[in-house]
């Protein structure tokens, strides 16, 4: 049985470029850096949890519910073929549930935050725009995009962005978690505006604070689907043999 299943809902993606020594405290053991083209990204993520289920059952009020993370890219050679995967920085829900049960089972770094969205359209666009922080606005992520959704471009920087099916968390330099997300490819809307108003500081550490200053290289909105997440293995270390 999955350990999850949900759908994920109009994704709002932007993408950083950055120095890739600034990762490197966060790449879990096992894997390596996944650049586009030598780009290395970072990318802040918006979307909604729709009809939850944790091992088939649907928790009360838990069910709907907004998630933004900042996450990047990462692959992993493994039976002769590359597993292309995300890793974390933070991922942020309303719900202190959601929080613990993910930091607790999959070692994910999740923080509880008041949240809420705003979804509308009209004859000729979209907006999808999602808040959070202190009162639920102190920081936004807002994008105005098509009404109609499209394919995506094989080979593309979006196909690259949205096709990492797979999920790794640093558990500590001898370890990680290794998990499975399993969704059909996923259709984009075409962007035409977006505004973006975050404390990548205060959110993030000053690590990142320098996003506050930076312009992404790319904003996407993606329509999303039905998804599962598989149940977690761990991954160790290699030792190194004596001589």
């Amino acid at each position: 049985m999955s350990f999850l299943k949900a759908e994920w809902r109009k994704l709002a993606i932007a993408n950083y470029s950055i120095e890739k020594d600034l990762l490197t405290e966060f790449i879990p053991v096992g894997t390596e850096l996944d650049l586009w083209k030598d780009i290395c990204y970072v990318s802040l993520v918006g979307f909604m949890f729709k009809n939850t289920k944790l091992l088939g059952f649907k928790i009360p009020y838990h069910a709907d519910f907004e998630e933004v993370n900042l996450r990047f890219y990462v692959k992993r050679f493994e039976n002769n073929e590359w597993k292309r995967g995300v890793v974390f920085i933070k991922e942020i829900v309303p719900k202190r549930a959601l929080t613990f049960v993910a930091n607790t089972v999959y070692n994910e770094n999740y923080e509880t935050m008041p949240m809420s969205h705003n979804w509308s359209e009209n004859e000729n666009e979209r907006i999808v725009e999602y808040n959070w922080g202190e009162n639920r606005k102190e920081n936004s992520f807002k994008v105005t995009a098509s009404k109609e959704s499209y394919e995506i471009a094989p080979e593309s920087e979006t196909e690259f962005i949205t096709e990492h099916y797979w999920g790794y968390a640093k558990v500590n330099n001898e370890k990680s978690n290794e998990y499975e997300v399993i969704h059909p490819r996923w259709n984009i809307y075409k962007v035409k505006n977006y505004v973006i108003n975050v404390n990548f500081d205060k959110v993030y550490g000053k690590k990142f604070a320098f996003l506050n200053s930076l312009n992404p290289e790319s904003v996407m909105l993606a329509e999303g689907s039905e998804i599962t997440v598989e149940n977690k293995k761990t991954i160790k270390a290699k030792l190194s043999k004596q001589p």
